[in-house]
């Protein structure tokens, strides 16, 4: 067999979804291997079988570290790289004080492109291949990140954020502009080597009825493409949307009138959702993003993963930076776990890992591709040290399962704990 690499250690196997299937479905098998060719997985199994069928190959032995798929982040907004954990805002006070601000420095595409590198560079030590980005108004700022992107050779989501309302003039576009320069973006980028493009309303209180109708128009000519925005992040947020749309049933019927809601919609957040809206996210196949270090940080709320998975939501994880408080999968992925046990359940270390692998690929509509080490699969590879700081090292010692060793570096663990990592099979890091 021609392969480039082989990977050996333990390697974590998906044989289903954690939260809908059981964990049974979810295995960390001991040394085991992953064989990549010509950029994919070509096959996973035991160490010793992988060499024994490419024996000229040169093997990476990770020993007891854990290969597992690179982490696929699903609601984030890049320009905020450099305002991460600013002090004490509210949802509407962080967009002026913080955001909006900062946004209009990234009309200037030198700036865009060191914030769109830097960003894309962080992630990628904390073990992070993919991210599903929101950029500025401005196109250079589109256009930053997917180069940026390309350059590195990372699969990555993004889109224009269109606004033509309730916010600074510098950063407002019109309901034509969002439709041209959006379009624009798309014919130049989506579907070109690994990036994707998303339609990108930012949410409704800065989207005119006129804006939204054009982007839903969009999106309909564009079906193959993602739509991403927020939904429902805070109650303040939410009386704001009632007050702004007096006709809506709801905050998702903003969306839903003009064509926003569908099978390949992303709404981040969705805490305070109404009954109506529970039922016709599950009808149409939309997914969710759930942020929850920034749902803490923010003071919005706590986001109910049974409820909504029960009804067969896809969900993904997202660190949304910068109003999320970390780049780090693992602290949101913590996060995830003290929110579930607020809600009066704990979320195992199989359900956090596959929320931020293969759950968030489902709903990029990249199950299969990404998210996995499964054969075909793209090379997207994360490995962690299951020991990588004293104080971890010191829990594992005492781990009866490996799964017990994985809960304390996903509690505990940050870019310390990345000992490599893989982008289209080649080592980064």
């Amino acid at each position: 067999m021609q392969a480039d690499h082989l990977l050996t250690g333990r390697v974590l196997v998906w044989d289903g979804a954690p939260l809908r299937d059981g964990r049974d479905t979810a295995r960390i098998e001991e040394d085991w291997g992953v064989l990549i060719a010509e950029n994919q997985i070509a096959v996973t199994g035991p160490a010793d079988m992988l060499r024994q069928a490419a024996p000229d190959v040169t093997e990476m032995a990770y020993g007891r570290d854990l290969i597992c798929p690179g982490f696929v982040d699903a609601h984030v907004h890049f320009p905020q790289t450099r305002i991460i954990a600013s002090w004490g805002k509210r949802l509407i006070d962080w967009l002026n004080t913080y955001t909006f601000p900062e946004e209009m420095r990234l009309e200037d595409p030198a700036y865009a492109a060191a914030v769109a590198g830097e960003y894309l560079d962080l992630v990628v030590k904390h073990g992070t291949t993919t991210v599903a980005s929101f950029c500025t108004s401005h196109p250079a700022s589109v256009d930053a990140f997917f180069e940026a992107a390309e350059t590195r050779e990372m699969r990555v989501y993004a889109g224009k954020t269109c606004m033509d309302r309730n916010a600074p003039d510098a950063l407002c576009d019109t309901a034509i502009r969002a439709y041209d320069e959006s379009r624009a973006l798309i014919e130049r980028w989506h579907g070109r080597g690994r990036a994707s493009y998303v339609i990108t309303p930012r949410f409704s209180p800065t989207s005119s009825q006129d804006q939204l109708e054009a982007l839903g128009a969009l999106w309909a000519a564009h079906p193959d493409c993602l739509m991403q925005t927020h939904l429902s992040e805070q109650i303040d947020e939410v009386d704001w949307v009632a007050s702004l749309f007096p006709d809506a049933r709801d905050y998702l019927d903003t969306y839903e009138a003009v064509g926003l809601l569908g099978e390949r919609a992303l709404f981040g957040h969705a805490i305070h959702l109404t009954p109506r809206e529970i039922d016709r996210i599950a009808e149409t196949g939309a997914a969710l993003v759930h942020c929850p270090t920034s749902n803490t940080f923010i003071g919005s709320g706590l986001f109910d993963m049974d409820g909504l998975t029960a009804r067969g939501i896809p969900v993904g994880l997202a660190t949304d930076t910068g109003g999320g408080s970390s780049f780090s999968m693992l602290r949101t992925m913590a996060a995830a776990y003290e929110i579930g046990q607020l809600r009066g359940r704990a979320l195992h270390a199989s359900e956090l890992l596959w929320l931020a692998t293969e759950g968030s690929a489902e709903a990029l509509h990249a199950k299969g591709r990404i998210g996995t080490l499964a054969p075909g699969a793209e090379a997207d590879i994360c490995v962690l040290d299951l020991a990588s700081t004293e104080a971890i090292a010191q829990r594992t010692r005492q781990a009866e399962t490996v799964w017990d060793e994985v809960f304390a570096t996903i509690m505990m663990g940050d870019d310390r704990a990345v000992r490599s990592v893989w982008v289209a099979g080649e080592r980064r890091i």
